[in-house]
């Protein structure tokens, strides 16, 4: 098993968090994950508790915002054909719906384009443009892409298009020459909050046009599918992004859209309880998987629709799709497994590079996070595509995949992307020196302890302190992600009360209590059976985990996902 290092956040003052507990009544642990979010007095503790969608800032604030409306009123009122572009993944996809349905609203002349993954790739292309200039197009406006497209955004203007881009990616130096560029992390650009998801951004154009035209609360309706998107892509969960999610999983859960309904359906979850996390590892993986096997239009044309029948039957195919995308899936980890256990040192290299001509260009992102998730290395997986090696970068904490990439852009055909995950591509013969680049970057850059995991823990917690108060609260904490993960907690002098099981896919089923307690907790831990024998064999073991629910025979329990665990002794 892959060792683990325990580290408790440390708060700045114990004094701080009592103030806060007597101010709101609440325990001292509570407390001190409140401190950890940067959250100290009453009023900063409401705003968390109670997210509203008064405290969204004004889109006019965003550069490029006041040309980017006056542009798409100018399409509007002169019937100008509008053509949406987005991208092939969830963020994509609903940041296209998103624009596509409220332009629609308006009675706009408006299409979309979804490039195909396989044969067009990321992003703005040339052959994308010429499709759409073919069809009469005035006014372009890219979605969850366009900030490096520098060569076709010109290219799209020399053809008498304007272009207007909505982006949450990081630019590089040059940017691109559009009408209009709203990305926060444009240098220009003094927007306040600047982790926006691509349908974040979506939504802040709507946000400017619609109060321009005096209908402000017409874009509110699409906040599903800004919900959708910001937790799938993986955006921080705080401040405008929480407001965001919130509203939106709460528009789900109480009145969702046919094609969200759908896919609920189809995936086997209770409709009108959504969690951000239901979305990350089921509702995501769906709408992901028409993309990278085949046509992400449809995932588009699901979340439009208003029919019910039409609607069940693109979920149909999407859940058919994601199937076929698990198989490929095992097929390509297992021939990486193998290549990394047979093939490389990893005592002598400290990245994973894998590349294979055959993979399938659209799961080796996926399977590069799950190398990452068993070896804890910086991975890069390729295949050929058209006579170039392209892939997908996947990193592990405190190392910046995107920087790491850029100091070896000398070798590299392109590449894009933030410091968690990038894309690239890399000409066949130049692959074995960019392997030997990469990882020479990528030594002077780590420790030997940066290769080990580490899992930070929120608070050491007592069984006795679980109380149906606390669980209440901890409840409130949601939607969670990053920037507002589940609070990790640890618990020591455990014992297992009964013979834990094995069940699915390796996972660890048992029930534990504290010493001196008689509470007693379930316990999954997914994927942890090698821990078995050490569960077995000792007394007291130590608990780190998060605090999730279980439902059984109609009622709600809490269930601690565990997240690792050691024998007392060796602590």
């Amino acid at each position: 098993m892959l060792k683990k290092r325990w580290k408790i956040r440390d708060v700045e003052d114990d004094y701080s968090v009592k103030s806060l507990a007597d101010l709101l009544n609440i325990s001292d642990v509570l407390a001190r994950l409140l401190v950890l979010r940067n959250i100290t007095n009453f009023n900063q503790a409401k705003t968390f508790f109670r997210p509203s969608l008064d405290s969204l800032n004004d889109p006019f604030l965003m550069d490029g915002m006041e040309a980017a409306t006056y542009r798409v009123i100018k399409a509007l009122t002169e019937n100008q054909l509008i053509c949406v572009y987005g991208d092939y993944d969830v963020d994509g996809t609903c940041s296209t719906a998103l624009l596509y349905m409220f332009l629609k609203e308006l009675d706009a002349n408006v299409e979309f384009y979804i490039p195909q993954r396989l044969t067009e790739g990321y992003g703005l292309s040339k052959s994308g443009i010429d499709t759409i200039k073919n069809k009469g197009t005035s006014l372009l406006i890219t979605v969850d892409c366009g900030i490096t497209a520098v060569d076709e955004t010109e290219y799209a203007n020399q053809l008498g298009m304007d272009v207007i881009i909505c982006d949450h990616h990081q630019p590089k130096d040059e940017i691109p020459p559009a009408l209009a560029v709203l990305d926060p992390l444009k240098p220009s650009c003094s927007y306040p909050f600047k982790y926006l998801s691509g349908a974040g951004v979506a939504f802040k154009l709507a946000q400017g046009v619609a109060e321009r035209i005096g209908k402000r609360e017409l874009p509110l309706q699409y906040l599903d599918l800004v919900a959708l998107a910001g937790a799938a892509d993986i955006v921080p969960l705080v401040d405008e992004n929480r407001v965001l999610v919130k509203e939106g999983l709460d528009r789900i859960n109480t009145n969702p859209r046919p094609g969200i309904a759908a896919l609920i359906d189809a995936s086997n979850i209770s409709a009108g309880n959504l969690t951000s996390g239901q979305v990350v590892f089921t509702i995501a993986p769906r709408i992901n998987a028409v993309g990278r096997l085949g046509d992400a239009q449809r995932a588009v044309e699901l979340m439009i629709t208003r029919n019910k029948e039409e609607a069940i039957k693109l979920a149909e195919i999407l859940e058919s799709e994601n199937h076929e995308r698990r198989k490929i899936d095992e097929i390509t980890y297992d021939s990486a497994l193998e290549i990394v256990q047979n093939s490389l040192d990893l005592t002598a290299d400290v990245a994973i590079i894998l590349h294979q001509e055959k993979w399938h260009p659209g799961v080796i992102g996926i399977v590069a996070s799950r190398l990452v998730e068993k070896y804890y290395r910086p991975t890069i997986m390729l295949t050929t595509v058209d006579g170039v090696a392209k892939g997908s970068a996947r990193s592990v904490s405190n190392f910046n995949i995107y920087e790491a990439l850029k100091k070896c852009e000398d070798l590299l055909i392109h590449f894009g992307g933030h410091q968690a995950a990038a894309g690239l591509a890399v000409e066949l013969e130049k692959i074995e020196e960019f392997k030997a680049k990469f990882n020479q970057v990528v030594k002077e850059s780590m420790s030997e302890d940066d290769l080990l995991p580490e899992i930070h823990i929120d608070s050491v917690l007592k069984f006795s302190e679980i109380t149906t108060k606390f669980l209440r609260i901890i409840d409130q904490f949601s939607p969670f992600g990053p920037g507002n993960m589940r609070p990790v907690f640890l618990s020591e002098d455990v014992e297992v009360v009964n013979n834990p099981r094995i069940v699915g896919n390796n996972h660890v089923v048992m029930n534990v209590r504290q010493a001196g307690s008689d509470r007693v907790f379930d316990c999954i831990g997914f994927n942890m059976g090698e821990y078995m024998d050490m569960i077995k064999n000792n007394n007291l073991i130590n608990l780190v985990y998060t605090i999730d629910k279980s439902v059984r025979d109609g009622r709600t329990f809490p269930q601690f996902k565990l997240k690792d665990i050691k024998i007392k002794e060796n602590n």
